[in-house]
């Protein structure tokens, strides 16, 4: 399996648009063919009746004052034009009307049940509304901004600056740490206070200035976990929308095995054997992450022996 086809397996991942669709007239009507998805923090507008997003058309807006909504083009598949609307800077009355028409709903724990497409498509519409949201201020002169027109950009409104922002995107690795010897194939988890009960995944970090990814892996892991690895592979990616991320997935072989926890980021970190794993996981004692996530991936195709060669 290829880079590409491994990646459009994880949640969020694989979505394919005309993220520059030909730009209508000023003065064009709406064609009937839009759809807005509405964003309220990490939560989605749903129809509470067929419990499936509510993709609002701009008819459906009229009367919420839909002509006065801040949209940002998401892109065009050749039969929908796709917007994503941030409930949080509509006028009050506007926020209010939209809201009446469905009910919110948290978007991770639907991302495993909703059709691969329609999460992607929500988990980018969620990463540009977030960004929309930190955006409504010039980082240049701290002027406001306003949206542009059919785009993803953040204009400044002072005409000596007129800077145009862009969302951003956070990369950041995770990786899947394994070691072999004469008592078998282990792999390194750990885990931090905040999570759920016995849930162990693998380590992760972001990329700092100067470093290319796999820089990151041997830091991260070494300040996190005392080990040291080599042997690094590229396994997949995967946008994470909550954290406005692109996660970078990688294999590395430790070439070290004693644990030293030196930063406060994990409360516990250990060496899982493969043999072990079923009765670990029967028993309760280890919970693996949700499966939409590239960190079970990279689990998974360690445990079941499908790291690619080099």
């Amino acid at each position: 399996m290829d880079h590409y086809s491994r990646s459009a397996r994880n949640a969020f991942s694989g979505l394919i648009l005309n993220r520059k669709p030909a730009r209508p007239a000023a003065d064009t009507a709406p064609s009937g063919r839009e759809a807005f998805i509405i964003v309220r923090g990490d939560e989605i507008l749903f129809d509470d009746r067929l419990g499936e997003p509510l993709l609002l058309s701009a008819r459906m807006l009229e009367g919420c004052d839909g002509i006065r909504l801040e949209t940002m083009l998401l892109g065009d598949d050749g039969e929908t034009s796709y917007f994503a609307v941030s409930i949080d800077r509509l006028p009050e009355r506007t926020a209010r009307c939209i809201s009446g028409l469905g009910v919110f709903q948290p978007l991770r724990p639907r991302a495993a049940t909703l059709e691969p497409h329609m999460t992607a498509l929500l988990g980018y519409a969620r990463s540009v509304a977030s960004w929309h949201n930190q955006a409504r201020f010039c980082s240049l002169c701290g002027h406001p901004t306003t949206p542009r027109p059919f785009s993803l950009a953040q204009a400044c409104t002072n005409p000596a600056c007129g800077m145009e922002h862009y969302p951003r995107v956070n990369p950041a690795m995770i990786v899947l740490v394994h070691h072999e010897d004469e008592n078998g194939d282990r792999c390194l988890l750990g885990r931090q206070a905040g999570w759920k009960p016995r849930v162990y995944s693998a380590v992760s970090g972001y990329v700092e200035p100067g470093e290319s990814a796999e820089d990151t892996v041997v830091r991260e892991v070494l300040e996190e976990t005392g080990i040291h690895v080599t042997d690094i592979r590229y396994f997949c990616s995967q946008p994470w929308p909550f954290s406005n991320s692109l996660m970078l997935g990688f294999h590395a072989r430790a070439t070290s095995t004693r644990i030293r926890l030196n930063d406060e980021e994990l409360e516990d970190a250990r060496w899982f054997a493969r043999a072990e794993i079923p009765a670990l996981l029967e028993s309760g004692v280890l919970a693996l992450p949700a499966s939409e996530t590239i960190s079970r991936h990279l689990f998974d195709a360690w445990y079941e022996g499908r790291i690619p060669a080099p």
